[in-house]
């Protein structure tokens, strides 16, 4: 089924990289939920504790060792070699760092274990490592997974119609202005959404993270934010004690920069999902869950798909059945394409070319046709 909503034959692997960017059909699919979740084997929806803590286990191990020889060896190197060495150790460490991200993601989406108390006290110890509020992020998130492809009631990057961008925005439309809002939004995007909500849904009032009153949260959930708000409080602790034993220096190259890498991968890659220009965006009058799940696209991150635990190229997935555990997502994404056929969408461009093409192409959405509640991106003033 084309754009126009017409059937058509199934693009074949070749035909779809020869055009990545062919619109996924925006018409209600001829299948439900419960249509795709039988094309899935029953064991695809099983977690097991001990399956999820190995990967636990395993990234920690490498977090370890990467610390091990960075602090053990690298003041052993000649220069300019110690130099050198620890942009390298902020790569590898990041990427790890940021598969241990996905499994505090997991978490929160109950995907971890059988056990919801399992689930929460190891996501909040992962998150709150890393600096992450993990009730709040896991309740807004929830809300995204509850809302995706919604131009009225999604969480985190909402595109906007084109009469309301910001009167700067042309003048970005360019390759300086471009450089400079994916370096801001990469290193700066995820504690500022936090923080203040850039780039989240609108809401009437000041929308914040950490603010168990503000609007995201409901009275039911206001507790579990204050438990949030202290995990991340006792982390920055230890960071200053640290700090105040080894140095700002330190700190700073062994973990602040490897984290900067986790907070930019978690941007890019949710940017990436949710931001291409084939993606149709929904009004509250066309929207439904279905498609909204749907106008999700998986991508391929090359190694980092497996480092990253598959989040990159089992999204859509992921949004149809998010308490499925990541290690059987593969499978999964394998036994619904056939079923979804031009409802599912993959772009193998790689995530370097595809993050400034789609900052190029996806400034804003617009309907094809006057008041037709499904919307694309643009990018012409």
């Amino acid at each position: 089924m084309g754009a126009g909503g017409r059937m058509t034959v199934p693009a074949t692997k070749g035909e779809e990289k020869k055009n990545p960017l062919k619109r996924v059909p925006y018409s209600k699919p001829p299948f439900t939920v419960g249509d795709i979740k039988k094309a899935i084997p029953p064991h695809c929806f099983k977690r097991s504790l001990l399956r999820s803590f190995s990967y636990v286990v395993y990234d920690l191990f490498l977090i370890s060792l990467f610390y091990y020889i960075a602090t053990s060896y690298f003041h052993l190197l000649p220069s300019p070699f110690s130099y050198l060495a620890w942009p390298v150790y902020w790569i590898l460490q990041g990427c790890v760092c940021t598969g241990v991200w996905v499994v505090a993601h997991e978490c929160g989406h109950h995907a971890f274990s059988d056990y919801q108390w399992v689930d929460d006290t190891v996501g909040l110890i992962l998150h709150s490592t890393l600096l992450v509020p993990y009730f709040s992020w896991k309740y807004s998130h929830r809300r995204h997974h509850s809302n995706t492809g919604s131009l009225d009631r999604d969480e985190v990057f909402v595109p906007k119609p084109k009469s309301e961008l910001s009167l700067f925005s042309k003048y970005l439309n360019n390759p300086p202005g471009r450089v400079m809002t994916l370096v801001i939004t990469l290193t700066l995007g995820w504690p500022l959404y936090l923080a203040f909500n850039v780039s989240g849904r609108p809401y009437d009032r000041f929308a914040c993270h950490y603010d168990p009153y503000g609007p995201i949260y409901n009275d039911r959930e206001r507790l579990q934010i204050y438990i949030s708000d202290v995990g991340v409080i006792t982390t920055t602790y230890i960071l200053y004690h640290f700090a105040l034993a080894q140095g700002f220096v330190w700190l700073t190259c062994v973990y602040g920069a490897p984290l900067l890498i986790v907070n930019g991968f978690l941007v890019l890659i949710t940017y990436l999902q949710h931001t291409h220009p084939s993606l149709p965006h929904y009004d509250s009058l066309e929207w439904d869950w279905l498609r909204g799940a749907l106008s999700t696209v998986d991508r391929d991150y090359g190694v980092l798909n497996k480092v990253f635990h598959n989040i990159t190229n089992t999204h859509v997935a992921h949004h149809l059945f998010s308490t499925m555990p990541h290690y059987h997502a593969m499978e999964a994404t394998k036994a619904i394409k056939p079923l979804l056929g031009e409802y599912y969408q993959f772009d193998g461009t790689p995530f370097y070319k595809a993050m400034w093409r789609e900052a190029k192409e996806c400034l804003y959405v617009e309907p094809d046709e006057p008041n037709k509640g499904v919307f694309w991106y643009k990018n012409k003033f």
